[in-house]
């Protein structure tokens, strides 16, 4: 996943954790700080390599944290807190509020 920008910032999806949701390629609109509530997309990083940025869904708050889930638990290198635990809230970046498509790619149904 790529970052840009600074109050809101768009990445590319890379890897299938949120399939059917999100697919490899789709392109986020996500806004820095935003009020997170459970089942929102969000983007974070990932814990112990905190350059490497993950999307997952938000599932529910703890104390220690936000408890981010893949869509697709069956994806080759998934990672998300069934593997290290509720987020800090430290390393949650944004909420994605919008998916497009870069040009040229149309949607193929899911």
């Amino acid at each position: 996943m790529r970052e840009r920008g600074r109050s809101s910032m768009r990445v590319r999806v890379e890897g299938d954790s949120m399939l059917p949701r999100l697919r490899p390629g789709d392109c986020l609109w996500v806004r820095r700080g935003a009020a997170v509530r459970p089942g929102d997309l969000v983007v974070a990083r990932l814990p112990g390599e905190e350059s490497r940025l993950i999307v997952k869904r938000a599932a529910w708050r703890e104390k220690e944290g936000w408890w981010l889930e893949s869509d697709n638990q069956r994806a080759p290198g998934r990672r998300d807190s069934w593997d290290f635990g509720p987020l800090p809230d430290r390393l949650l970046v944004g909420r994605v509020v919008l998916r497009y498509w870069p040009p040229g790619r149309r949607r193929r149904p899911a």
